[in-house]
């Protein structure tokens, strides 16, 4: 072989190399995106149960307002965010107010009785935790993007196709908390 050739076979190897890193942070990304697509959907679907929860409660005229009036200004925050970070924070807020909501319906045997509370209660126990699988994958997935992100030589690829660090979904404390508290309804 001449030294074209091995040197023609090396700048295709490299290349090929390249392309192979560029396609990974394509297809992280898209992962990404689809995880992210797949918490939308979950938190629109809590959000959906909410008015059905509120008018439930509301019957109970003795039962807090305020409390009410937590949990659909948190769905009202929650509808209209538009990054990862205000959805993270609007969830985080709903969810504290739901544990609130939850909290203080043991004080009312009535709605905890209540047939239409219990189903709701027991759908939104399961969304919380599709919530919390559909945040983990999102979050590995993340991990993995910005770790390569920072990784040599693939850093260098993605200065140049300007690859930017994705935002973690991440679980606060108040949140962490409340859906401790949050009861586990076996239908």
């Amino acid at each position: 072989m001449s030294f074209g050739n091995i040197l023609l076979l090396i700048i295709v190897g490299i290349g090929a190399y390249l392309v192979a890193i560029y396609n990974k942070f394509v297809s992280l990304r898209a992962g990404i995106d689809a995880a992210w697509s797949d918490i939308d959907i979950q938190l629109k679907r809590r959000y959906d149960l909410i008015p059905a929860l509120v008018d439930t409660v509301k019957g109970y005229k003795e039962y807090e307002a305020d409390t009410l009036e937590k949990v659909i200004k948190a769905r009202q925050v929650g509808l209209t965010a538009a990054s990862v970070d205000e959805k993270a924070a609007a969830a985080n807020m709903l969810s504290g107010a739901l544990g609130k909501l939850f909290a203080l319906a043991e004080a009312y045997p009535d709605l905890k009785a209540n047939e239409n509370f219990l189903h709701l209660q027991g759908e939104l126990s399961r969304l919380e935790e599709s919530i919390q699988n559909a945040r983990r994958y999102y979050n590995a997935i993340v991990r993995d993007y910005n770790a390569k992100l920072e990784s040599f030589p693939d850093l260098f690829v993605a200065q140049k196709f300007n690859f930017k660090p994705r935002e973690y979904f991440q679980l606060d404390e108040s949140e962490a908390e409340a859906v401790k508290k949050m009861p586990k309804i076996d239908l």
